[in-house]
């Protein structure tokens, strides 16, 4: 009788325990407004498959998508939209987390090279200060795109580089997706698993699957600012 009679008790303190750890959470709540690419809106598959969404849900946020398809950080594009560098003003006011993960269009070519990595790093530095200034209380993060294909002296590399030094300057923390993601893009075996379309061309769109296996990075990055 004695045995049972602990057994429940512990078994009880461990049911009380999770349930504090999840009302314990920081983020419970909070709203969490991710803008960006492709990279955010997901390409062709549906953005609950997204790791930001799923870190949303995981941590019971409020969650709001800002991807646009094929849009740049600092380009005006005719069939793209206007560049993040402005359009963040149209994000809804009173976030407590905003996500930037973008990039990778911005380093195609004639894209950065036909501004120069000059005027890219002053619009990223229009960018960073407009969202300091739009949420003074909230925690903002970047994301770089991941690598590529020869990234070393590639136009991928200067738009990585530009952020981790142009955010870095504002001192917003920056997470180095092309050398600390766990993804590796350059690799055609890894992309026919874990990228969009299983045929290994697709170097930018993750999967489900690939979301997954990044999740914990992106979310470890996070949580080391709370």
């Amino acid at each position: 009788m004695k045995q049972i009679l602990l057994t429940l008790f512990f078994g009880l303190a461990s049911v009380i325990g999770s349930a504090q750890v999840v009302q314990d959470d920081p983020l419970k709540g909070k709203q969490i407004g991710v803008i960006g690419d492709s990279y955010v809106r997901n390409h062709r598959e549906p953005i609950e498959n997204t790791w930001h969404y799923k870190f949303a849900q995981k941590h019971q946020m409020r969650y709001f998508n800002y991807g646009r398809n094929g849009n740049c950080i600092a380009l005006d594009l005719k069939q793209w939209g206007t560049g993040m560098y402005k359009r963040y003003a149209e994000m809804k006011d009173s976030l407590d987390y905003v996500v930037v993960i973008a990039g990778h269009n911005d380093g195609r070519t004639g894209r950065i090279d036909s501004i120069g990595v000059d005027a890219f790093k002053e619009r990223l530095g229009i960018l960073c200060t407009g969202l300091i200034a739009k949420y003074p209380l909230a925690k903002i993060f970047f994301f770089t795109p991941w690598t590529c294909e020869n990234f070393t002296g590639s136009l991928r590399q200067q738009v990585v580089d530009a952020m981790l030094e142009v955010c870095g300057s504002y001192g917003i923390p920056v997470f180095d997706a092309a050398r600390n993601s766990n993804i590796f893009a350059a690799d055609e075996q890894f992309r026919k698993i874990f990228f969009q379309g299983g045929k290994g061309t697709d170097d930018a769109h993750l999967n489900a699957i690939g979301h997954d296996r990044f999740l914990p990075v992106a979310e470890h990055f996070i949580l080391q600012y709370e």
